[in-house]
């Protein structure tokens, strides 16, 4: 089935749009006691559950029921459902997902799920859940070209691009369908706390044609990067491969039996302290950009992953240093019981400037007992990564945006 757009709908999408909670969830659960439950479909109470609060310069969404549906994967088969959301959802802890299985608000097949149940093939899970999305900067989405078919706009950073994990409304996709009344589809993805140009599709077909392109790689892109330390003034070319080291964490890392990754970079300018750099990647492998420069000696100077020494120590895993696992134990940390602290950000707290960032404030919700976050600050929504320029050309077309602040003021972080 497709949409109005020529889009191939997904089976979840369909579910949700075809059946009422009391159909996911099954009698059992008591769902269908709520007369509410029997006529609205999920699709409609997600759609009513869309509402933003501005305030102190973010963007927020008021905690709404959400009913997760998914069918089960392949890694996921024949393994117990308990060890599933553990290992693979980073949003809630292991009790909560015993408090949620014990109190039948998962299914499988409409059916309720238990601590022992194992997934088979073509199982479909439902989980009903109270959710508390992170907010988002309050920033404009500013477009830059658009058609019948495409839309290019410079997205903000500290903004995801899609629903995905903790975000569902806070996404760009959402925020352009209720507050501008525009329905697309991403024709490639940015980093969520990556700035700048991205392509949205109207039609099916012009997303086909813009992956098209991507894939064949007859588009050029240019980035702009603000980096620790002083760039080599000449041009240096990073051919090392990438791999994702854990994907529940977001961590990628040099590896040599990683997928190819190559990206040219040339230093703009040097303030003493940092480099603005000019960053031209030939690939897109997650977090290249990131990881690249991690790898050369330069990380980004306010990235809360790869240049914060709490993780990777005083070198910063230049070379690739250090070991995984430590790594990833005390990545695990940050955003939940520290504050993600990047070079950048310590420079910061030196200058006298209180300490604000996302992480576990102790309090739990009186819903749903989830552990609650503190709001984000800075430096969990900005990155100094900005993707300035795409073009063509085979085409000859080209789109971009202004530099943005960071990047053009000599300013000594």
């Amino acid at each position: 089935m497709y949409d109005s757009g020529g889009f191939r709908m997904r089976r979840q999408i369909l579910d949700s749009r075809q059946s009422t909670l009391a159909d996911i969830l099954g009698e059992t659960t008591g769902a269908a006691a709520n007369e509410s439950f029997n006529i609205v479909t999920i699709h409609d109470e997600v759609a009513q559950g869309a509402k933003y609060v501005v305030a102190d310069g973010l963007r927020k969404v008021p905690p709404y029921y959400f009913t997760y549906l998914t069918y089960c994967k392949e890694r996921w088969r024949d393994r117990n459902i308990l060890d599933i959301f553990v290992t693979e959802f980073r949003d809630r802890d292991e009790e909560y997902y015993k408090f949620a299985l014990s109190s039948g608000l998962v299914t499988i097949n409409s059916k309720l799920a238990g601590l022992d149940t194992i997934l088979r093939n073509g199982d479909r899970i439902g989980h009903r859940i109270h959710r508390h999305e992170p907010p988002v900067p309050a920033k404009s989405i500013e477009i830059v070209f658009q058609d019948e078919d495409i839309i290019a706009i410079d997205k903000p950073s500290g903004i995801p691009v899609h629903p995905t994990g903790r975000y569902r409304f806070n996404t760009i996709t959402e925020i352009m369908k209720h507050e501008m009344g525009l329905i697309v589809h991403p024709c490639h993805r940015l980093d969520r706390l990556t700035s700048g140009i991205m392509f949205l599709a109207r039609t099916a077909k012009a997303a086909q044609l813009m992956g098209t392109r991507l894939r064949e790689r007859t588009v050029f892109k240019e980035y702009v990067a603000r980096v620790v330390g002083e760039f080599p003034e000449h041009e240096v070319t990073c051919d090392m491969p990438v791999v994702t080291v854990h994907p529940k964490l977001g961590l990628n890392r040099v590896k040599m039996d990683g997928k190819p990754a190559t990206t040219i970079f040339s230093r703009l300018s040097y303030n003493g302290k940092t480099s603005v750099v000019r960053c031209r990647p030939l690939t897109g492998r997650t977090h290249q950009i990131r990881v690249h420069l991690q790898y050369l000696g330069h990380p980004i100077a306010n990235d809360p992953i790869y240049a914060n020494r709490r993780v990777f120590g005083p070198d910063l895993g230049k070379g690739g240093s250090g070991d995984d696992d430590d790594i990833v134990v005390r990545l695990a940390r940050m955003g939940k019981y520290e504050e993600a602290q990047s070079v950048a950000y310590e420079e910061i707290i030196q200058y006298g400037k209180k300490a604000q960032g996302e992480k576990l404030s102790g309090e739990k919700c009186e819903v749903c007992n989830a552990e609650l976050y503190s709001d984000p600050g800075l430096n969990d929504l900005v990155l100094w990564l900005h993707a300035q320029k795409y073009g063509s050309n085979v085409e000859g077309w080209e789109y971009q945006t202004k530099l943005p602040e960071w990047a053009q003021q000599n300013f000594c972080l």
